[in-house]
């Protein structure tokens, strides 16, 4: 579940992003997104393996974790569809 609350999080986040943000300065805020979105997960993982799941476990969640909002927000990007 929590993981669930994650991706959203992060998908309300760059659906946001890219509703305000300026046609010319998407591609800056994409890049930006991604890095912080970068350090939240790298934050997330760490407090995983802290309470005992081992680096296997959490590699898929993270990945998912990373890649959908990323993913979504640099193929709205590419569309050209951010403002909807």
């Amino acid at each position: 579940m929590r993981s669930l609350l994650i991706i959203a999080l992060g998908v309300a986040a760059v659906l946001w992003l890219l509703r305000y943000c300026p046609a010319v300065r998407r591609v800056p805020a994409m890049v930006g997104f991604s890095l912080v979105w970068l350090a939240v997960c790298a934050w997330n993982l760490s407090v995983g393996l802290s309470h005992g799941y081992a680096l296997g476990e959490e590699l898929l969640v993270h990945a998912l974790l990373f890649g959908v909002p990323v993913a979504l927000g640099w193929w709205r990007v590419r569309r050209g569809d951010a403002e909807a």
